[in-house]
């Protein structure tokens, strides 16, 4: 349960930086080689995100990826 609500503090913490930085989501995907629907999961916190995926959104979006865990 814990991690599941992580997950969705993550998603939802990537979501609120690109809308941020008014980045579409396809934008963002394509920044990161994903399909939107990829990234619409990522968001929604229904899946567990790698490291590695989180650095390529965090590099998609232009920040440090300590910024996808501040909520």
């Amino acid at each position: 349960m814990r991690d599941e609500t992580l997950q969705k503090k993550v998603g939802k913490r990537i979501q609120e930086l690109r809308l941020l930085k008014n980045i579409s989501q396809q934008d963002l995907a394509a920044k990161c080689n994903f399909e939107k629907s990829n990234m619409s999961r990522l968001e929604a916190g229904r899946v567990n995100s790698t490291l590695a995926t989180l650095n390529k959104i965090a590099n998609g979006l232009d920040v440090n990826i300590i910024e996808l865990f501040k909520f």
